[in-house]
């Protein structure tokens, strides 16, 4: 689950948050149905979590559960690891 791409981005985008489908797509610019794929498996594994916060019409926020914060340190190397050896590099696009 963790090594598709998709899934530390929005692990990431969660856990600064963003708990909401349409912003969690704008911020990461992903496409509707990838996202919407990533997150079906997300609450499967148990990392995220569906909460309802409106009924009519039905939508949903997305929070992280233990397990998905459990994920915290593995993406704080990632990022340490990209600022010591990354910085130079040019940017690349998310989907790259």
């Amino acid at each position: 689950v963790v090594g598709e791409w998709w899934t530390l981005l929005v692990v990431s985008t969660i856990r600064n948050g963003t708990h909401r489908f349409e912003p969690i797509q704008r911020e990461l610019g992903v496409a509707r149905n990838i996202l919407s794929d990533r997150l079906v498996t997300l609450v499967s594994a148990g990392i995220i979590e569906k909460r309802e916060y409106t009924s009519r019409p039905t939508r949903y926020e997305y929070h992280l559960t233990e397990c998905g914060r459990s994920l915290f340190p593995a993406l704080d190397q990632l990022e340490a690891w990209g600022i010591a050896w990354c910085e130079e590099l040019p940017q690349a696009s998310v989907g790259e």
